[in-house]
């Protein structure tokens, strides 16, 4: 017994091993390719906004200067001023803590719900796995900004509504990507090797199966992310998240809808925002989902 577990472990750690070898070719990735470092960098910014604004910026967000009111981009105002004279850089560097909080939060709870439904699914067979995963299907037939929107519509307005309304879309995706991965590394024979050696279903489950899903959940979490950006700005911009005067990307989109002719920046600052830190997101996505490029 001893021996097939033996045998079973070198197997699960000759898998791990080539999963941290995918991360070293992820990283060299970054020096290869100077798209998905830019995006990188995309990201690393956004990030460091969302955590330490005051690095950017030593404007208040919500000082009003009606004597600055719509001022065009300049060294003093890079991005310009809104309606009521707002500084227009710090209210789109100050956003970003808002938007992504919004979009982690949203990630954490789809993340979470979908791993718990897929790893039971998965794991388990039989009627339960056909039960939970024809309820997935109703969910995915169901946009996910129309389901977001429903959810928060019931639970309310406010920025922490709207992330769990967009988390609670994105449950199914997870979901069924997380009962594939568990269904294909269950016929995989270090996990055949523990279960015929007398191992728990948990222990596996635990010490086997979850560690060696990490790589495809990763990329959706990533795809995931920029999805919740997209839905929490378009909740806000709709007026279902965050409300004036919180600096919300999508909000600020919507400040400036009234003021495209006039003011096209109000719009064009945070909406730039939103789709360069989409489009980072989703390259870095494809580089975990994409076989590495052998090297010549």
């Amino acid at each position: 017994m001893s021996g097939t577990m033996t045998v079973g472990e070198a197997l699960g750690e000759r898998h791990r091993a080539g999963m941290v070898r995918r991360g070293r070719e992820i990283g060299g990735g970054l020096l290869r390719q100077p798209m998905l470092a830019a995006s990188a960098v995309v990201v690393a910014v956004a990030v460091a906004a969302a955590l330490a604004p005051g690095a950017f910026t030593g404007s208040d967000p919500l000082q009003v200067r009606p004597a600055a009111k719509l001022h065009p981009p300049d060294s003093a105002h890079l991005f310009g001023t809104d309606q009521l004279g707002r500084d227009l850089f710090a209210r789109v560097v100050h956003g970003a803590g808002l938007s992504l909080s919004c979009a982690v939060i949203a990630v954490l709870v789809g993340l979470v719900g979908g791993s718990l439904v897929g790893l039971v699914a998965g794991f388990a067979g039989g009627p339960l796995d056909a039960a939970i995963m024809r309820a997935v299907d109703v969910l995915l037939a169901v946009p996910s900004l129309l389901l977001a929107t429903t959810l928060v519509t019931a639970f309310g307005f406010g920025p922490a509504q709207t992330a769990f309304a967009v988390g609670t879309s994105s449950i199914a995706a997870f979901a069924r990507l997380v009962r594939a991965e568990v269904m294909r590394v269950r016929e995989q024979a270090y996990v055949e090797a523990a279960l015929a050696a007398g191992a728990r279903h948990l222990t596996v489950l635990r010490r086997h199966v979850l560690p060696h899903t990490g790589g495809a959940v990763f990329a959706l979490a990533a795809l995931e992310f920029g999805g919740a950006i997209l839905a929490v700005s378009a909740l806000g911009f709709l007026g279902f998240g965050a409300q004036p005067p919180s600096p919300e990307w999508g909000a600020l989109i919507a400040d400036g809808r009234g003021y495209l002719d006039t003011a096209w920046w109000m719009t064009a600052a945070p909406g730039l925002a939103v789709v360069l830190t989409v489009l980072a997101l989703n390259r870095i996505s494809q580089a975990f989902e994409s076989p590495p490029v052998p090297r010549r």
